[in-house]
């Protein structure tokens, strides 16, 4: 390689080497590897306190974003002193001394080795049997849309509130959403994993149909799939700031809760976010601050006993329609609960005042409900929120269920916008 084909940087007081510092790496965006680099400086406070003094999976795309890339566990020997290692060992009985880095330049590093992500795993370099960081990742199925996986992640925020932890989200850099939760460095991996399934049962249960704990793809229907198995001791995830290899270079990005219903994923690229970073710094700067217990997501565990093992050979089953209010008037989503809908509102108030004329004139419905049967759900319309009433019928009886009945309330939050013509075919 000649000369000309690489340029030395200073970062962190080292002297770090970029190979084809001008090869395009997102054609759409035109980012370069150079381009990359420094992004990672740009966003280096954040990026580092996502995967900064942790054992690092590279995922390698020395190929382009198009081609598969390839993991690399082992870090090369001939590393430079400012990377560090630390050695994990897996329950099959191998062992891998990963890559650890703490500084910008060690990010510098990463990113010239084909590097786009980065994929930390959950524990510190100085404690690798105990993780600091609970993670949910909220998977969304195909025709999911963002609105959905935002309703689901409000619902994780209030089951980590409600067992005293604290969640941050960010967007995926894909679909998703990612929640990270810190944690006391006191469980071992099997009690995280254990904590993180009660929770995605949990979030479950109190959304059913939006989203789900069923590990088979098969049997998530249109639902978030709330994947607790991320917490196993082998899995990595892509870390806060992140590049992603989608066309548009496109960022997990941490991001406020009051931010989750205004933003959506496509805003945050290589290209936007360093400047978006130098206005409002980092929205997970106090993630560290406060790690929680496991506690009380293991005691809703000890509550909720073994989870039930996927069944098999089961079809789509059941009607699960309940007429057009049975699918919230989109069509998108047929669910196998039955569910029947009592109201849409413009405050939550009104959804409140209708739940309890429901229940005054269903009493022997409304004695049976648990309290996850109860749904009033905080929807995105158009320009503001709107909210949504639903029953689950899943603990009564099925001749003692109410029908579904005229809304009490029907509130529009789409009245008076106009739609685009759909165009004619071949047009």
């Amino acid at each position: 390689m000649s000369r000309s084909d690489e340029t030395h940087i200073e970062v962190a007081g080292a002297e770090v080497r970029i190979s084809h510092p001008d090869k395009i790496v997102f054609p759409e965006p035109g980012v370069t590897k150079l381009d990359l680099v420094r992004y990672y400086l740009a966003v280096a406070e954040g990026a580092l306190r996502g995967a900064g003094g942790r054992p690092l999976v590279l995922k390698r795309f020395v190929k382009g974003i198009d081609a598969e890339p390839f993991f690399q566990k082992r870090v090369s020997e001939n590393r430079p002193p400012y990377v560090g290692v630390a050695t994990l060992r897996y329950a099959s009985g191998t062992s891998a001394d990963e890559a650890v880095i703490r500084d910008a330049a060690g990010l510098a590093w990463i990113v010239n080795l084909g590097c786009l992500d980065l994929n930390p795993h959950a524990v510190r370099a100085e404690d690798i049997d105990h993780p600091d960081e609970l993670r949910v990742d909220l998977d969304p199925m195909p025709g999911v849309d963002w609105s959905q996986i935002v309703d689901v992640a409000f619902v994780v925020r209030d089951v980590l509130g409600d067992h005293g932890l604290v969640g941050w989200p960010k967007t995926s850099g894909s679909r998703g959403i990612h929640i990270l939760v810190r944690i006391r460095p006191e469980w071992e991996f099997r009690d995280v994993r254990l904590a993180a399934e009660a929770l995605a049962r949990e979030v479950e249960a109190r959304a059913p149909g939006l989203a789900t704990a069923r590990w088979w793809k098969e049997e998530r229907g249109e639902s978030v799939f709330v994947d607790f198995n991320q917490n196993a001791k082998d899995r990595t995830v892509a870390s806060a700031y992140s590049v992603r290899a989608l066309p548009d270079a496109r960022v997990s990005m941490p991001l406020g809760w009051d931010e989750l219903r205004t933003r959506r994923p496509e805003e945050f690229t290589a290209v936007t976010v360093p400047e978006l970073f130098a206005a409002r710094g980092d929205a997970h700067a106090g993630i560290d601050d406060a790690p929680g217990s496991l506690d009380g997501l293991l005691q809703l565990a000890e509550r909720l006993g073994p989870a039930e093992k996927a069944p098999r050979g089961t079809g789509s089953g059941g009607s699960g329609r309940v007429g057009a209010a049975g699918t919230g008037g989109t069509g998108r989503r047929a669910s196998t609960m039955p569910l029947i809908e009592i109201a849409r509102t413009k405050t939550k108030p009104e959804a409140e005042d209708a739940l309890t004329q429901w229940k005054a004139a269903h009493p022997e419905a409304a004695g049976m409900l648990h309290p996850a049967d109860v749904l009033v759900d905080g929807m995105r319309g158009s320009s503001s929120q709107w909210y949504r009433v639903r029953i689950n019928l899943q603990h009564v009886p099925e001749d003692a269920r109410p029908p579904q009945e005229p809304l009490l309330a029907d509130y529009d939050p789409w009245a008076g916008r106009e739609w685009p013509s759909a165009p004619s075919p071949g047009g």
